[in-house]
């Protein structure tokens, strides 16, 4: 989540007190899972495509896309094919070069009638020029902000953001991943101020499941429903991956994302690489970990160095002692901000997507990952994570109980109130 759209300290503090109780809580899950099968046995693929209603689907090809130098022009290069449609929903959308870039690839598909469709974050958009939305909506480009919150409903809607980022061009090619439209994001993040980021450019059946996802919030919003082959043509297979797409959030799948995780955990039973730019977990999380540790799971966690958000890491600390207590090992990635949100499991499971590791994302704010069960993309996944790796160093936890007093104090603060953050 970018600096510009996390809530400053002393607003924090208001929200936590007004919003404590505004948060749709439909179930949550308070027992361990424990799984006697894993990846490679059906009865995990059954399990999970019923448990995330998500069915996982064959014939699929995933790119992975390395930081804007690879995001942005794929993404470009799509909507200037588009054809029938484009739908696309959007976290933070702000100012700047490449956001004028999109706004004009989009206003000319519009205007060759291609159907264009854009549903924003109302608070991550806050920096969009209103001449932008303009020259869209003009060319026929069908706009909504999602969640704006005005003066009459600000409380209700302030917490509850929409954090996907989707992009779906003639129901044929999606986009997902952690990348928002920011000149943030461009370039190949070898320096500040530009983010390290991973998106995925995805191809095959699976794509209808994006779609479905996008129409989620787009009926929420417009009370309208998309339909047809411009949005769900028929899909051939592309590739030879086994994908599910699904959704989180408050509204009909609460606990989908941090299911997602506890599973994934549960079936662990060689390693697991968690490459989060918000690793925030909750007691129960932590606690499958260290029963993974205990089954000899070997665990490394990629987490930021330089970080936006100071207080989410203040309030993560004190469970990174815990974890690395029982064997996790902890590297921070330290060339400039990481915003990567990726795990990897006994080399052959990846979710990958929007969904960072923190109650936010598990419990709060709309959300959509994907899952692969594929030995040779988990094993490109595993590349990338060992680049990051190789940029960051590792922590010890010596380091971190030797901290002064008044700094651990903070942080311990802060992790009262890590179910906001």
């Amino acid at each position: 989540m970018k600096r510009s759209a996390r809530l400053s300290v002393p607003f924090l503090l208001l929200a936590v007190v007004l919003l404590s109780g505004c948060t749709i809580t439909e179930k949550e899950i308070l027992k361990p899972i424990r799984t006697s099968y894993t990846f490679t046995d059906p009865e995990f693929r059954e399990t999970m495509s019923h448990l995330l209603s998500a069915p996982m689907i064959d014939g699929n090809r995933i790119d992975t896309l390395v930081n804007g130098e690879q995001i942005f022009p794929a993404m470009l290069s799509a909507i200037s094919n588009a054809q029938h449609s484009v739908t696309l929903e959007m976290y933070i959308w702000g100012n700047g070069e490449i956001s004028k870039r999109f706004v004009e690839a989009l206003s000319e598909r519009a205007r060759a009638g291609v159907k264009v469709h854009i549903v924003v974050d109302g608070l991550g958009s806050s920096k969009l020029p209103r001449s932008y939305i303009k020259e869209m909506t003009d060319s026929g480009v069908r706009f909504t902000k999602y969640n704006y919150p005005h003066w009459w409903r600000f409380i209700k809607r302030l917490n509850h953001r929409t954090h996907r980022k989707i992009m779906v061009v003639d129901g044929k090619v999606g986009f997902a991943g952690g990348a928002c439209i920011h000149d943030d994001w461009v370039g190949d993040a070898v320096k500040p101020p530009v983010w390290r980021d991973n998106h995925y450019q995805i191809e095959g059946p699976v794509v209808g499941q994006m779609q479905g996802v996008f129409m989620d919030n787009w009926v929420r919003m417009k009370k309208g429903v998309l339909h047809g082959n411009d949005y769900f043509p028929p899909l051939k297979e592309e590739g030879e991956l086994l994908v599910q797409f699904f959704q989180s959030g408050p509204h009909g799948g609460t606990e989908l994302a941090r299911l997602n995780y506890l599973m994934s955990i549960a079936a662990a039973r060689k390693n697991i690489r968690i490459a989060h730019s918000y690793f925030v977990p909750d007691t129960m999380v932590v606690q499958a970990i260290i029963e993974a540790r205990q089954r000899g799971v070997h665990v490394e966690v990629i987490i930021p160095g330089p970080i936006d958000a100071g207080i989410v890491k203040a309030a993560s600390r004190p469970k990174w002692i815990k974890l690395m207590d029982a064997g996790v090992e902890f590297y921070e990635y330290m060339p400039h901000l990481y915003h990567c949100k990726l795990i990897v499991v006994d080399d052959i499971w990846v979710s990958a997507g929007s969904c960072n590791f923190d109650d936010r994302s598990l419990r709060i704010n709309d959300e959509a990952n994907f899952n692969t069960l594929n030995a040779a993309f988990a094993a490109e996944q595993v590349a990338v994570f060992e680049m990051d790796k190789a940029k960051a160093h590792r922590i010890n936890p010596k380091d971190l109980k030797r901290r002064f007093f008044v700094k651990r104090a903070y942080d311990h603060f802060w992790g009262l109130f890590a179910f906001m953050l």
